[in-house]
């Protein structure tokens, strides 16, 4: 069977932070309660994305590429991951705040917990008024000072907040402290990794639990990057039917498409599998005379073998982030 566009069903996560916008705004379907995350694309141990439909319906991204190696990952990608699949995609909804927090790099993440580094990225679909996130420091510390500021409960003067928009993204390289806060809907793609060092988490109490969350400062304390850096936010073009650049790191590329009308897209020369991620309107997505649709708040993926698809937008525009190694 030749490899065709793949949609995979999403994994709903219980988050205390989490609200009903994943259900209300992107229509996805699930009966609990508090849902903060969709996980769209995963590779994470225990917590695999399956195939929705057709004829690889509940293939496993580790069974597809163990069965499609280069075809599927890109050859060159095939050789640096083998069949761990490198990108982690998901929705986040944040009804109240995030707990500050951070990610360790690839060298200790391996070290520690023989997993990947978390480098990632946000891209905002939706905020309420005056809605913030919170992105590294608006002065530089050194260890004694964030510590004293950690033990008494103030780390959150010293951090950078930045009100937000749809639209407005931003690169969380490993080591960058950061949070997300109440009332942001957003669209995250990440290094395959779940390892976070909790900072600060407001004294709450997890209804789940009746207790206090863990906080690793300990294991935080030798990854943070204290600098002050003048701008977090990632500015990008907006062109129409073109690739905007976006983020383009060591660990994943991603651009931001607006479809007007028909677009053709050749990834004949790029040798990776490609992601594209729905944040706004609806569109169809033609390969081999097969159409699938795409509408906001969908996810959907295609193997390396293929070299065209067409993209046509069923609303009057439609945003896409285009997703590489």
């Amino acid at each position: 069977m030749k490899l065709h566009p793949l949609k995979f069903t999403p994994l709903f996560k219980y988050r205390l932070w989490g609200g009903d916008k994943l259900k209300s705004v992107l229509n996805k379907e699930y009966s609990e309660s508090n849902v903060g995350e969709s996980w769209e694309i995963s590779d994470v141990k225990n917590d695999e994305t399956v195939v929705a439909s057709g004829y690889f319906k509940g293939k496993s991204l580790s069974d597809l590429t163990n069965e499609y190696r280069g075809d599927f990952l890109g050859k060159a990608v095939y050789e640096q991951f083998g069949s761990e699949f490198p990108l982690l995609i998901k929705f986040i909804d944040a009804k109240t705040p995030l707990s500050i927090q951070v990610h360790p790099g690839n060298e200790i993440a391996k070290e520690r917990h023989n997993s990947f580094g978390k480098n990632e990225m946000w891209y905002v679909m939706e905020a309420d008024n005056n809605a913030e996130l919170i992105v590294g420091f608006d002065k530089e510390l050194d260890k004694k000072d964030y510590n004293k500021y950690v033990v008494d409960g103030s780390i959150l003067e010293v951090m950078h907040h930045e009100n937000v928009a749809e639209g407005d993204t931003f690169y969380i390289p490993t080591g960058r402290v950061h949070a997300i806060g109440s009332g942001v809907l957003l669209a995250e793609i990440q290094q395959t990794s779940d390892i976070t060092y909790r900072i600060y988490d407001y004294k709450r109490v997890d209804a789940k639990t009746g207790k206090l969350r863990d906080l690793h400062n300990d294991l935080a304390i030798d990854v943070i990057d204290f600098k002050c850096h003048e701008e977090y936010k990632t500015s990008y073009e907006t062109k129409t039917n073109t690739s905007n650049s976006l983020v383009h790191s060591p660990y994943f590329t991603s651009n931001f498409l607006i479809v007007e009308g028909t677009l053709k897209k050749d990834y004949a020369s790029l040798d990776s599998f490609v992601i594209y991620i729905c944040v706004d309107g609806v569109l169809e997505l033609t390969h081999n005379k097969k159409s699938f649709s795409l509408k906001k708040g969908e996810t959907i993926l295609l193997p390396a073998a293929i070299d065209v698809v067409e993209l046509k937008s069923v609303s009057e525009k439609s945003k896409l982030l285009e997703v590489y190694i």
